[in-house]
């Protein structure tokens, strides 16, 4: 299984599930990372966390451990 977390700098993945539950899961999806969506890894913060990305026009910023619950190929 590959993550979120897994995809290097400038590569393009698409979101095959989203694992976790409760709280954590609905954050991910209320912030527009759903089933299908493309996800473009823009860059890494200067510590390595969070991942800046792009998603459905906009960026956002995730930390590498909510990355690991989005399944991509």
């Amino acid at each position: 299984m590959k993550t979120l977390r897994d995809v290097s700098i400038g590569d393009t993945a698409k979101v095959v599930k989203l694992h976790g539950e409760g709280a954590v899961r609905r954050r991910i999806m209320d912030m527009g990372v759903t089933k299908g969506a493309e996800v473009y890894i823009r860059k890494l913060a200067p510590l390595g966390d969070p991942i800046e990305v792009t998603v459905r026009g906009y960026e956002l910023s995730i930390r590498k451990a909510d990355a690991e619950f989005i399944e991509v190929e």
